[in-house]
């Protein structure tokens, strides 16, 4: 008797945990979409109600894709595992989470388009929401991962991803694949660093079978990014990158910067007008056959530096430096890359420099 009522209060326990936990970092239940719907719930391709999809509820056109299917002749690209999920015209998928109120989060999600050519996906917590620009492919397999970062304002949340489109033909919609979740501790200042999270440390999820980077598109709501302390202030997204695929200079994390000019990385620091400053960083290549003459462009106040870097496609760094003396309470500092690449290998994938370790400290004057 004792076994069972032991068992019992196990079993009410996890209950109650699986009731009040709140969500952990990584795939999001069923975030991969492996867990099927029942064959009853599916109508050639598409998913009959609104609970057919195991953990999500849906609504609208939203179609089950098994990896190898075809849709007339073009090849359905299931970015990890065996299915995806199709979302049609103005279809979504949402998902319940519980969140700590007041800290940042970041979601992470593969997408890739299929026949619909100005893709924009709608992604939300409640109640704030970014439209995501799918239409330019990053890397050639066809799909690209994306993070979008947010503050929770309450506990009990539903994430949504919406897709907008209205095509002719519903089935023309994005895929969606791997849906995860990371909580982002703020960075603060350091007395090695006044730049918060220079070394971009602190980020989105990266999946760890995932061997392309996860993109960060650009900042609207800058106090929110998924990437803390930085704004994307550009048309195009900027690459983040992990050390487990790619060469990065320092620690774990790194960013690539894939679209020349359009992509600009910012950050607004305190400083004290008069006072003379030095901005360092680390400027390279991933390792992944991105070569040539490659730029980097750095700005503080209003100096300038352009850091040329050859590469070889092979994993390299070297570190610049650029001195400044503040004009105001606030500085800006941004880089971009004065060029485009594509890799030497796959001349359809975007790529470009590396970019690491940057510290900005205050230097006492020589005389």
């Amino acid at each position: 008797m004792e076994i069972s009522c032991v068992a019992l209060l196990v079993l009410l326990l996890s209950v109650h945990r699986c009731l009040v936990s709140a969500i952990s970092d990584g795939l999001l239940p069923n975030g991969d979409f492996e867990k099927g719907p029942e064959t009853s719930d599916l109508h050639g391709t598409k998913l009959m109600g609104k609970f057919s999809l195991p953990e999500w509820e849906i609504s609208g056109f939203v179609e089950y894709i098994k990896s190898g299917q075809k849709q007339g002749d073009m090849l359905l690209v299931v970015p990890e595992g065996a299915f995806a999920i199709r979302l049609g015209n103005d279809a979504s998928i949402k998902k319940k989470l519980r969140l700590t109120k007041g800290m940042y989060y970041s979601i992470t999600f593969s997408a890739a388009r299929t026949c619909a050519q100005a893709e924009k996906l709608n992604i939300s917590v409640t109640p704030d929401f970014s439209i995501l620009p799918i239409q330019t492919m990053y890397s050639s397999n066809g799909w690209d991962s994306y993070a979008w970062g947010f503050q929770a304002e309450f506990s009990d949340v539903n994430l949504v991803i919406h897709n907008t489109g209205l095509e002719d033909n519903p089935a023309c919609g994005p895929l969606i694949d791997s849906v995860a979740i990371r909580t982002l501790d703020p960075p603060r200042r350091t007395n090695r660093n006044l730049l918060k999270n220079g070394d971009f440390e602190e980020g989105p999820y990266i999946f760890p079978s995932t061997s392309c980077g996860v993109l960060v598109p650009p900042n609207i709501e800058n106090n929110h990014s998924p990437l803390p302390g930085w704004i994307i202030e550009s048309l195009k997204a900027i690459k983040y990158l992990d050390s487990k695929h790619f060469l990065v200079p320092n620690g774990k994390r790194a960013i690539e910067i894939v679209g020349g000019r359009e992509s600009a990385i910012a950050q607004i620091v305190r400083t004290n007008p008069g006072k003379l400053y030095a901005l360092t960083f680390a400027i390279g290549d991933a390792n992944n056959a991105c070569q040539g003459s490659m730029m980097v462009e750095a700005f503080a106040g209003n100096k300038a530096l352009k850091v040329p870097y050859n590469s070889k496609g092979k994993g390299g760094f070297k570190y610049a430096m650029l001195k400044f003396k503040a004009t105001k309470t606030r500085t800006r500092v941004m880089f971009y890359s004065s060029y485009y690449h594509t890799r030497s290998d796959d001349t359809s994938s975007l790529c470009g420099p590396v970019i690491d370790d940057v510290r900005l400290l205050s230097v006492r004057h020589h005389h």
